[in-house]
């Protein structure tokens, strides 16, 4: 099964030709539709050849990380290495809710985690404890919840006053203070944790589009002059399009005074950890009370390989759970350790495995290797967009992401710059993303987020060379349009 699966894979790669199916999301839906149907689908007799058409079909229309036209998201090509360490765990199909459904997973698990908690700086990382997740949103909701339910410094029960309820008047309710380009995460879990979206305090960001920790000190003296109660400051550590990192060291210092819970969403920037060169970028990382990192982004991972990490160990106790038919007591003091009160999941994968086999199999040095030669290509093709009279660079890239935009001569740039990156999906030639920078007309941005190592300067110099003729094409149907609408209008 596994020759049919490969050979499936390389046969919709030929047939899909480049990064992505041409043709848009009605020839992608219209090609799968034969094989969808609920007939086919689900039919009375079982079809042997299910497993090589779906997964060719699957292949050819797929967005494929490993091209190196693919460079609009946060997603990788995952490492060999790390895709056969995942089937190795989905075969084994441990649990981590229990010890008897995952032994040796239980142990990787926590190895994998002690590893991690050294490598962010936690300055006694024997103390930390932590646990696997789906991804930087569920780590930031995680982060949160552990703020809103820890137990009160001075009485030792739940945090009363960070439970909203609607009875309180507003300006009475808990607050959240975030970098205002931090994730879009951060106010979803404060819906969901019943904070409500506006316990969101969006702190302003400097030129850099980090956080200004002055800002925030006034920002969380204000919340207590009005009667609010601070729970948490979250930084991020690599922001989605510029990958600015808030200055960790100061903005800790600051929730330290005002004795308010930090949590790093380092989801994107965590994995520079691994270059000796970029590490200094997050200097003060281990100063945070809790922190989120994604290795399925910069640690090359199959989705999912999200990670919390907790200073100590008793900040997790809000998830405690004790169930008689999965981690009594007395199998716990007896050494049957369980998992189950480190995650808002009861099912969990054993997806530590994989990351375990790839630090060991590539080293630090190794996955440094990886982040340096991404960085590097970062900034080749920002050097490279600011050489292109065309086009416009941003920023210099902090990380691994470069936003910019095509000048056009007479037409509305944002109409051109959307409609460019449109033409280039449809024709199935480029993946790149979209993105705003500030607010209102011109704030249309293309964006690279170059995260395959193998990508070359011609490769870099392909992807531009498309986007600049996308963008003469678009020029021109944007000019003839609006030309059209002049004549309209004078009709």
């Amino acid at each position: 099964m596994l020759d049919v699966v490969l050979a499936a894979l390389r046969d919709g790669a030929v047939r899909r030709g480049g990064p992505l199916p041409a043709g848009g999301p009605d020839a992608v839906a219209w090609n799968l539709a034969p094989l969808l149907a609920p007939r086919a689908l689900l039919p009375d007799t079982g079809d042997p050849q299910a497993l090589r058409l779906l997964t060719e079909a699957l292949a050819v229309s797929a967005a494929d990380p490993a091209d190196p036209s693919c460079a609009a998201h946060l997603h990788v090509p995952p490492l060999a290495v790390a895709t056969a360490a995942d089937l190795a765990a989905s075969a084994l199909n441990a649990s981590l809710d229990s010890w008897d459904q995952a032994p040796g997973s239980t142990s990787v698990e926590l190895a994998v985690l002690r590893v991690l908690a050294g490598l962010v700086g936690f300055d006694r990382p024997e103390s930390a404890a932590g646990v696997l997740t789906t991804g930087g949103t569920e780590s930031n909701l995680m982060g949160l919840l552990l703020a809103r339910d820890a137990p009160s410094t001075t009485t030792g029960s739940t945090n009363a006053a960070a439970v909203p309820h609607p009875a309180y008047p507003a300006h009475t309710r808990p607050t959240i203070h975030c970098s205002a380009a931090a994730h879009f995460s951060v106010a979803r879990a404060a819906a969901i944790l019943g904070l409500g979206a506006d316990a969101v305090v969006p702190v302003d960001t400097g030129p850099d589009g980090a956080m200004d920790p002055r800002l925030l000190d006034w920002a969380l003296a204000d919340a207590r002059t009005a009667g609010r109660t601070p729970l948490c400051v979250v930084a991020t550590a690599g922001t989605t399009d510029l990958g600015a990192i808030d200055p960790l060291r100061s903005v800790a210092a600051v929730a330290r005074r005002h004795d308010v819970r930090l949590h790093v969403d380092a989801a994107y920037g965590g994995g520079v950890l691994f270059s000796r060169r970029l590490a200094p970028l997050l200097d003060g990382l281990g100063q945070a009370d809790t922190i989120g990192l994604d290795l399925h982004k910069l640690g090359w991972q199959p989705i999912a390989a999200g990670v919390l990490l907790a200073r100590d160990a008793s900040l997790l106790a809000p998830l405690e759970q004790r169930v008689a038919y999965l981690n009594p007591e007395d199998d716990e003091d007896a050494g049957y350790t369980s998992l189950l009160g480190r995650s808002l999941r009861t099912t969990r994968r054993a997806d530590a495995f994989k990351i375990a086999v790839t630090l060991r199999t590539l080293g630090r040095d190794g996955l440094g290797a990886l982040v340096d030669r991404c960085h590097d290509l970062a900034r080749e093709a920002a050097a490279r967009i600011a050489a292109l009279p065309s086009l416009e660079l941003a920023a210099e890239p902090v990380l691994t992401t470069v936003l910019f935009r095509y000048l056009p001569a007479r037409a509305d740039p944002d109409r051109v710059n959307a409609a460019l990156r449109r033409r280039l999906l449809a024709q199935g030639r480029a993946v790149i993303g979209r993105t705003a920078l500030g607010t209102g007309p011109g704030s249309v941005r293309l964006k690279l987020t170059l995260l395959n190592p193998h990508t070359t300067t011609a490769d870099l110099d392909r992807l531009l060379g498309l986007v600049l003729a996308a963008g003469v094409r678009a020029e021109r149907d944007a000019e003839a349009e609006a030309e059209q609408e002049d004549q309209e209008t004078n009709l």
